[in-house]
């Protein structure tokens, strides 16, 4: 096989692996995962069945593939919004956005089905914290990082804070999905997260 052929079979290969994500991401999104079937997705993507098992080792991996998509964009854009405000702001008002950031990614309904509802199903906690600390957790030491060296948030473990404020936007994101008026939840958890990190400054 020649090098031009090898390459267009990675082509190939990567266009048939990005079909099956964003098929399955489709479905997952709009059905959930209990309601999407393996054989839905590559009929979807217009692939065989032995493409996807070729890519994926079976359903969860195909879906950890996705959760991991979702997650990663809901992490970039929350890193945006830090950039953003980062200029000049209060380093810890700064963090206080990115999470708030984080929270409004999951106000859409395939996110909440995908990351949050689903996720929390289909994972066991050691998966979930593995996910959370390649994405929420990795944002939020940085975020926290500065806000220290600025000194607008007091001194302490990075990772352990990190942890326990990623769990909480775990837990606000949750308790907004699982809401009967999602717009009150994203208010109220809105303000506990706000007194939250309110009470890391520096004590006088």
């Amino acid at each position: 096989m020649t090098a031009t052929q090898r390459t267009a079979k990675g082509a190939r290969a990567e266009a048939t692996r990005r079909a099956l994500l964003a098929s399955a991401r489709s479905l997952f999104g709009e059905k959930g995962y209990a309601a999407t079937s393996v054989d839905e997705v590559v009929r979807h993507a217009g692939v065989t069945k032995g493409a996807l098992y070729h890519h994926f080792r079976d359903k969860d991996d195909l879906f950890r593939a996705v959760v991991e998509e979702v997650k990663l964009e809901v992490t970039t854009a929350a890193a945006d919004s830090y950039f953003e405000a980062a200029d000049g702001a209060d380093p810890l008002h700064t963090v206080l956005l990115t999470c708030l950031a984080v929270i409004d990614a999951h106000l859409d309904p395939a996110v909440q089905r995908i990351t949050v509802l689903d996720a929390r199903a289909v994972f066991d906690a050691s998966v979930r914290r593995e996910l959370d600390a390649r994405y929420e957790v990795a944002l939020l030491r940085g975020a926290f990082r500065g806000a220290m060296r600025a000194g607008t948030v007091e001194r302490q473990p990075i990772v352990p804070l990190a942890h326990v404020v990623a769990g909480a936007l775990t837990e606000a994101c949750a308790l907004i999905a699982e809401a009967d008026d999602q717009a009150t939840a994203r208010a109220e958890v809105g303000d506990v997260i706000t007194r939250l990190l309110d009470g890391l400054r520096p004590r006088t």
